[in-house]
């Protein structure tokens, strides 16, 4: 199980070199990422290059028996690029330029930058090649964290070229924009620009597609270092750290995975009612972007962050618990960011491992003793997820298009809507994967697709096809509106599924701010609330509203198909107010909890497999001490009967030959 964090030697004198190696061994790192923002040391000048102070710490570190993750140290260009090439710099939908000062002022559309920074990368990659520290490359550092979406002359040519290899011709793309909508069409591809500051909002499809490019443009730029370092050095595997967590939405990282030798997650705790769940939920939908196989938490926080309006530390307990969570579901390492607190920089006041208080800690106590936890688990390195019964699905497409502009709502928050689901689950204690919407859903016994705005056809006959062959469909509100060119499925809501579903909504249900609507199962709904009226044969109303202008009326439903069954939830209910509704369509379903009837909703249940058997982990959602002795199986760390507050039991089950 490797251990360790972000190292960033430059920031310190010599000396603590030699007391960084001491104290990792201590902890039992065996990995560092290595130089992630080190252009400006590496390359002082455009023609001068500096790498003996590098060459000096990889030295040190394998030396130590420690590996080195190294950056491709081109995540922010050096002070000489900039004043050289100021039309590197990203521009904003208003024409601003994002100047230098921070960090990614670079274009990923750029070719004078591309050139500069794959410039660097091949002198890397050729000095380092034969170095035996070196276990894998580290490209860049959190694509398009703050430079996903740029404006410029650069990306405009290159949006141009993206939409002609899309459509082919300006007709199709005039088609698929709906571009008869305000005088919009064009006769050139030379005509389009990216959707800039406008007297009035952009083409919606128009905006969707320039997301959609954003990210592409970015998989572009990883692919062109990837290259460069699997011809230079093709033992040494390649990856980049993914932000799937709170607040990143902008990168397709289930497109971007295949790019990648093994996939890498970044990940850091909003404060929040669902902090725990939402943790749970990115974790498991990393771990199923890298399609069930072992996965490495590059980065996490060993308390407070610095970058939130209120930054309070991680209550006893929490880095343990938060560590074993993504081990959980499926990360075979545990770093975090970073090795030693900086005294200087914007990030002075981010935790590390080695605090600003240095061993003498209980932050650098709680590392000694997860680093000796680690190296007990060993044996499951290389475990997959096992497929729960149940799955969540998650759709790029859908979060993008669902949230833009001139819309029912602008309160909807697409990736809200399905934590929600996921936090029911765990309250019912029923394990169920979150996965891209281009996963097979074959074995699952329970698909919930929530606020599946953007269906394509290909997308509506794989449900289709789920559902007839014995699988039981949820899905909810403002879905199958649209196709992938944003275009309304007519014939009345909700579109692509109403068939499916055998219902129709006439008009959208949003709700104003403050304005609840009751059910007649005692939820209560806000935000949303759809008038859904049967029209099919078999179509059963699970719930009625009870108050305001919609009592009376069906609010949810479920209609069997064949051996399978297509739901609808025509509201926004919350986590607490889905609980009772996943419980009647889960048990419908047949998927029920594997956990004792006493752990159900205190403890969250994950399970890594591999030939001989499982690795449950038990995972404390409360503040409060839970009685696990119920559940069976060898103790490989944590509590044997009673699991503290945020703490985390794993046990390991052995198959009986040919189980």
């Amino acid at each position: 199980m490797a251990f360790g964090a972000d190292y960033n030697p430059e920031q310190w004198p010599r000396e603590t070199w030699d007391e960084d190696v001491r104290l990792m061994r201590e902890a039992g790192v065996t990995v560092v990422s290595l130089a992630i923002f080190s252009w400006a040391r590496l390359q002082p000048e455009r023609d001068s290059w500096n790498f003996d102070w590098l060459d000096e710490v990889i030295d040190l570190l394998h030396a130590n028996g420690i590996a080195v993750d190294l950056g491709t140290a081109t995540a922010s260009p050096p002070p000489w690029l900039v004043t050289e090439h100021p039309e590197i710099l990203p521009i904003t939908h208003d024409g601003s330029t994002l100047w230098p000062g921070g960090r990614q002022h670079w274009r990923p559309t750029s070719p004078v930058f591309r050139e500069h920074a794959l410039r660097l990368v091949t002198a890397m990659a050729e000095r380092y090649r034969d170095h035996p520290a070196i276990c894998a490359w580290h490209v860049s550092n959190e694509l398009g964290c703050h430079n996903i979406y740029d404006y410029s002359d650069d990306a405009a040519r290159a949006f141009r070229g993206w939409l002609t290899a899309r459509y082919g011709s300006i007709e199709a793309l005039n088609d698929a924009w709906g571009t008869d909508f305000w005088s919009q069409r064009y006769t050139r591809f030379e005509q389009i620009l990216p959707p800039r500051q406008a007297a009035a909002n952009p083409n919606p499809t128009q905006q969707l597609d320039f997301k959609r490019f954003s990210s592409d443009a970015l998989k572009q730029y990883l692919r062109a270092e990837r290259d460069i370092l699997h011809r230079i050095t093709p033992g040494v595997p390649v990856t980049t750290n993914f932000m799937v967590m709170p607040g990143i939405t902008a990168m397709n990282y289930a497109d971007w995975a295949a790019e990648v030798d093994f996939v890498a997650n970044d990940h850091y705790v909003v404060p929040g009612p669902q902090a725990r769940d939402e943790l749970s939920f990115s974790a498991n939908l990393t771990g199923n972007i890298a399609g069930g196989k072992p996965w490495f938490l590059m980065e996490h926080s060993t308390s407070a962050v610095n970058w939130q309006p209120i930054n309070t530390p991680k209550k006893p307990g929490a880095l343990r618990r938060d560590s074993l969570t993504h081990v959980a579901h499926g990360a075979d390492a545990v770093c975090f960011f970073q090795w030693r607190q900086s005294k200087a920089g914007a990030e002075k006041f981010h935790s590390a491992m080695v605090p600003h208080a240095g061993e003498d800690s209980p932050i650098f106590r709680d590392v000694v003793s997860l680093g000796s936890e680690l190296g007990a688990l060993s044996s499951v390195v290389g475990a997959r997820r096992r497929k729960a019964a149940a799955a969540i699905i998650f759709d790029w497409d859908s979060l993008w298009a669902s949230e833009q502009d001139s819309h029912p709502t602008e309160r909807l928050r697409y990736k809200q809507e399905a934590l929600d689901w996921y936090s029911a689950f765990l309250a019912l204690g029923i394990r169920a994967d979150v996965v891209p919407s281009a996963a097979d859903l074959d074995g699952y016994s329970l698909v919930v697709a929530p606020i599946l705005y953007s269906v394509p056809a290909v997308l509506k006959a794989r449900l289709e096809t789920y559902v007839g062959s014995g699988g039981h469909l949820v899905t909810g509100y403002f879905s199958g509106i649209t196709d992938e060119h944003d275009h309304i499925w007519l014939g009345g809501y909700p579109g692509a599924l109403a068939d499916l579903l055998g219902i129709r909504i006439d008009e959208f249900g949003p709700l104003a701010d403050g304005d609840e609507v009751g059910l007649d199962n005692g939820t209560t709904a806000t935000l949303w609330a759809d008038r859904v009226r049967p029209v099919a044969d078999g179509v059963e109303v699970l719930a009625r509203y009870a108050t305001g202008d919609q009592a009376g009326d069906a609010a949810i439903t479920r209609r069997a198909v064949g051996a399978g069954s297509a739901a609808y939830v025509g509201a926004r209910l919350g986590a607490e107010g889905l609980e009772p509704v996943l419980a009647d369509l889960a048990a419908r379903a047949g998927v029920a909890s594997e956990l004792p009837v006493g752990l159900r909703g205190a403890v969250e249940q994950a399970i890594r497999a591999d030939d001989d058997g499982d690795y449950v982990f038990l995972i404390n959602r409360t503040d409060a001490a839970v009685d696990i002795s119920g559940v069976d199986g060898e103790t490989l760390t944590g509590e044997e009967t009673t699991l503290a507050p945020r703490s985390v039991a794993v046990r390991r089950y052995v198959r009986t030959p040919g189980a």
